[in-house]
């Protein structure tokens, strides 16, 4: 699927990116479908890698969707193409936005959720970039819209990041901030962020900061977990707690075993 993008350069100029997404990769729910997550994978990954780990869980309620991100240049591989939810040079609040590469990718996400049955609760979730991918989505849906103003409708009742940090958190920060509503939807909407001590891609700092940036805008329910010892990678006790949170969140029937 592709996704044409505009945006306004200097002066008149309009300038047009489109995004060619690749293959989706859906796991049927085995019980009765209560909820629809869409999990995004990490940089230069694929749907593919993480839909096999998804139907290993213990979650019969939930169908899972994983799409591939598009292949494009990456500044932070200094410009050699990669799979990518969008571009990035550096994780800091003084690196560059691609606001563009975000809302392209948030888009892409929403679609793959506005055909679900009105009475699935719908989540997002990702590792990574993935991860980061989720939680811009999460700001949109508190906005009710996209960067560049188009609307969000998505109702979101579930964010997961793991290993990853709120892109373009001061631009977001002082969005949300100024919205009169923003901070009472951003309220109820539970979001669990897990990361691990040891990551070396992704530093801790930058989760932790994520975390505490999203919480000072009005986000209330949200759980940090810290794993001592983990790097960039996930194991069995976070994704425990990845079932657990889901099951207590969504209201899943049965439990996780």
């Amino acid at each position: 699927m592709s996704y044409n993008s505009s945006s306004i350069g200097s002066g008149s100029r309009t300038t047009r990116r489109t995004f060619e997404f690749g293959r989706t990769h859906v796991v049927r729910p085995k019980g009765k479908h209560q909820a629809t997550i869409v999990w995004l994978h990490g940089l230069g990954d694929k749907g593919s890698s993480w839909s096999q780990l998804l139907e290993t869980l213990p979650l019969p309620n939930i169908k899972w969707i994983c799409p591939t991100a598009p292949t494009r240049p990456v500044a932070i591989f200094g410009g050699y193409p990669s799979t990518a939810w969008f571009d990035v040079a550096d994780l800091s609040e003084d690196g560059p936005d691609d606001l563009e590469g975000l809302d392209a990718s948030a888009a892409h996400v929403a679609n793959l959720l506005s055909t679900e049955p009105a009475d699935i609760k719908l989540g997002i979730g990702g590792f990574s970039m993935g991860a980061a991918t989720a939680l811009y989505s999460a700001t949109c849906r508190i906005l009710r819209q996209y960067g560049n103003g188009n609307i969000y409708s998505v109702n979101l009742s579930a964010i997961v990041g793991l290993s990853g940090w709120l892109p373009c958190s001061r631009t977001l920060k002082n969005r949300i901030e100024g919205s009169r509503d923003a901070a009472r939807h951003a309220a109820s909407l539970p979001i669990l962020l897990c990361h691990g001590l040891g990551d070396d891609v992704v530093a801790y700092k930058h989760g932790e900061r994520s975390a505490q940036v999203l919480s000072s805008v009005g986000f209330r329910n949200l759980t940090f977990r810290t794993y001592n010892g983990l790097g960039h990678y996930t194991v069995p006790q976070e994704t425990d707690d990845v079932c657990n949170w889901l099951t207590a969140m969504l209201g899943l029937e049965g439990s996780p075993t």
